[in-house]
């Protein structure tokens, strides 16, 4: 099997310019947002005390976003809220003011209109675009990578988006989502990616991704835990990562949990950079095939890169096998566990926990990131069976096995 690689963030720091996105002010508000839908819940917080006790860890926490809005996933967070940013920003409103009711109303149909919202995916943000479009009547387009599943597709189609798979990765089909906005009237780029001159829209994305930390901190202090100790969290372009890490950091300033970011070998720009060690991005190009598609991303984001060189404590490159191993551990859970159904993309970072608790060869990384019996691990995992031919396949069947 490939190894797992991994670093430390040995990084320069910056000025941290960019924490202040993931303020709590800024988080409260996109969770405001949130709040006001009628479909909005909380997610469950699955405390897996028998897998903690045999990893030799005190606490394994994992957020299942797979109820997130009736969507599977959690993407249409940062998606729903930044379109409402963008709406309140054309009205000159304050966005505690555009709630459900009000962006559903006579009165924004009859003072903003309708804008066409472009996006490029490889599932769960685009459906998460083209349901919020549908939600506002507004308009969606829909780019997606070749690769992408037919499921997948079908699913964004199902909520009246324009939607096309690309025979390009997915980086190219955001150049692609933007030239198309920026030639449509009243066409908008909805892109949790961020580069020079395109920060606003990303930074209320990331903001909206903020919600399910905010309520992750609240149920953990409800299971009579101040603060996870280590947070381990996955990565395609960073947004979710940086969002994570920077409320973390902006919630406990003097003592925040340890973050370790991880993404798919076939895609790990963040980990390039960090092992570079100069503080600058690093750009993963050819056809980043993995299993785990929403994180087969090969350009960060900006504002994440920022926040994770000055925040995080390791980076982790994985093989495909490593979510796998998690799916399977999470989909059957030690006796007494609950079961979470967790996708490709949200079980790679307990398949990382488990190899480093369970295989001696990742002990030098489990001693440097400080896991021991006193760790109380926070993990998100931010998609269902979006894919569920390939999930029972890798479930049931077990493809990409983790022993040899």
């Amino acid at each position: 099997m490939k190894p797992i690689e991994w670093t430390l963030n040995q990084m320069p720091k910056s000025d941290d310019r960019q924490l202040n996105v993931m303020s709590r002010e800024n988080v409260k508000l996109a969770r405001g947002f949130h709040q006001s839908f009628p479909e909005y819940t909380v997610t469950p917080l699955q405390r897996l005390k028998e897998l903690a006790g045999k990893l030799g860890v005190k606490e394994v926490f994992v957020k299942d976003e797979s109820y997130r809005f009736g969507l599977n996933a959690f993407k249409v967070l940062g998606g729903s809220f930044a379109m409402a940013r963008y709406i309140a920003d054309a009205l000159k409103m304050n966005v505690g003011s555009v709630d459900y009711d009000f962006l559903k109303s006579e009165k924004l149909e009859k003072e903003f209109g309708q804008a066409t919202f472009f996006t490029a995916t490889d599932g769960n943000h685009g459906r998460g675009v083209a349901w919020a479009a549908r939600q506002l009547g507004q308009k969606a387009v829909v780019r997606m990578p070749k690769g992408t599943v037919d499921i997948r597709y079908q699913n964004i189609k199902k909520e009246g988006a324009e939607v096309s798979i690309e025979d390009m990765n997915y980086d190219d089909c955001v150049r692609l989502a933007a030239a198309q906005a920026a030639k449509t009237p009243r066409g908008v780029i909805v892109q949790d990616t961020a580069w020079d001159g395109y920060e606003e829209i990303p930074s209320w994305i990331m903001q909206g991704y903020g919600t399910m930390a905010m309520e992750a901190a609240e149920q953990l202090t409800k299971a009579g835990y101040r603060r996870p100790t280590h947070v381990i969290v996955q990565a395609g372009v960073g947004s979710l990562a940086g969002a994570v890490t920077g409320f973390f950091a902006n919630l406990f300033p003097n003592d925040p949990p340890k973050v370790i970011v991880v993404e798919a070998d076939t895609a790990a720009c963040l980990y390039k950079g960090a092992v570079a060690g100069d503080g600058s991005p690093r750009i993963v190009g050819g056809d980043l095939e993995t299993i785990m598609a929403g994180l087969a991303c090969g350009e960060p984001n900006t504002i994440s890169w920022d926040i994770l060189r000055n925040h995080a404590a390791a980076f982790a490159a994985c093989p495909d096998w490593v979510s796998a191993k998690g799916m399977r551990m999470l989909g059957a859970p030690v006796k007494g566990d609950p079961q979470v159904t967790s996708g490709e993309s949200g079980a790679v970072g307990l398949g990382l926990l488990a190899a480093l608790c369970e295989d001696g060869e990742y002990e030098r990384f489990k001693r440097a990131v400080g896991i021991d019996e006193t760790s109380v691990v926070l993990m998100f995992s931010t998609e269902g069976d979006t894919d569920p031919e390939n999930y029972r396949r890798i479930v049931w069947d077990g493809k990409y096995p983790s022993c040899e």
